[in-house]
């Protein structure tokens, strides 16, 4: 049996697990996105999935994959495609592929780190809130519009809010304030939240295991502490509670995850909120910054994987 992988190499979340697969000596497909124009993927499905994936003059049988990790990247994106028109037959080959491989990873039995419709849920954060909640987090008092005047009103109802995109296209966490125009929030319907005090915890939930990462910043979004002229964040590796951890394990499970990545903020009372979910996180920035082994963890629940189906197949 073998591990699938699917992205880019020069992805560096994907490549530190391609690493660790390598060094656990666990057979492996990459379906390398560079290669999109190279690549083809047959798919039958009926009372089992049966397929093939050719790359070049490389081929292989879907129905050996025990277990995959997906990194998708916009095809259209790679340099291969970039530059052709959509509708061209390279634009509509590397739709194709991606099509049906995504189709075979909700299909397959084997163990697929996440499944594609699992993912969605990082599409509509309010949508992703309910779930958030359904498990015992505390949420931030939420807003969705485009209503300049329902803005005006949530905001003098706070001592401070701040405001984000609804989907899941990555998008900065801003501070509203008073220059802002809220006649801009008509063109496309926002996010706006109460802003919660104290510090963000980052926990990266891998099968049943959890790393928790302190992050100390001043910035309204840490990520972007630098653009704010303030000093980077420093992490170090920390303990939640077990009743939080366990929520963790809970949500991560109720969306269908196997690895996600969950965004909190423990308050100087003690209170645990939660932000978001992220369904492919990019780990490596916690990993450098406290030394804690995801990648090794990630690559770890994708060789067990492998290993059950060469034993229950």
């Amino acid at each position: 049996m073998t591990a699938l992988l699917w992205g880019l190499p020069g992805d560096s979340t994907l490549a530190a697990v391609h690493a660790e697969l390598i060094r656990l000596d666990v057979p492996l497909l990459f379906v390398d996105q560079r290669l999109v124009l190279d690549t083809t993927v047959e798919l039958n499905v009926g009372k089992t999935v049966e397929g093939t994936v050719r790359i070049g003059d490389t081929a292989a049988d879907l129905a050996t994959i025990g277990a995959a990790y997906l990194r998708p990247h916009d095809g259209a994106r790679v340099a291969a495609v970039r530059d052709q028109p959509p509708g061209s037959p390279a634009w509509r080959h590397t739709q194709e592929v991606g099509d049906v491989l995504s189709a075979w990873a909700e299909l397959t039995p084997a163990y697929v780190v996440n499944r594609p419709s699992a993912s969605a849920s990082n599409g509509s954060k309010p949508a992703q809130l309910r779930d958030i909640a359904a498990v015992g987090f505390a949420v931030p008092e939420t807003l969705v519009t485009n209503d300049p005047a329902a803005v005006a009103e949530f905001s003098a109802a706070h001592d401070s809010v701040i405001y984000k995109s609804t989907s899941g296209i990555r998008s900065r966490v801003r501070c509203l304030a008073d220059d802002i125009p809220l006649e801009d929030v008509r063109s496309c319907p926002t996010q706006f939240q109460r802003k919660v005090p104290g510090t963000d915890v980052r926990v990266h939930v891998v099968g049943a295991e959890i790393f928790a990462t302190r992050i100390r910043s001043d910035a309204d979004d840490y990520r972007y502490a630098a653009r704010q002229g303030l000093p980077r964040p420093r992490l170090s590796t920390t303990d939640v509670p077990d009743d939080v951890a366990d929520r963790c394990r809970l949500l991560t499970s109720r969306l269908g995850l196997a690895v996600a990545g969950i965004d909190l903020r423990v308050t100087p009372e003690g209170e645990w909120f939660c932000f978001e979910v992220n369904p492919s996180p990019a780990f490596l920035y916690y990993e450098y910054g406290t030394g804690q082994p995801i990648a090794t963890a990630v690559a770890g629940l994708l060789a067990a994987a492998v290993t059950c189906a060469q034993v229950t197949r």
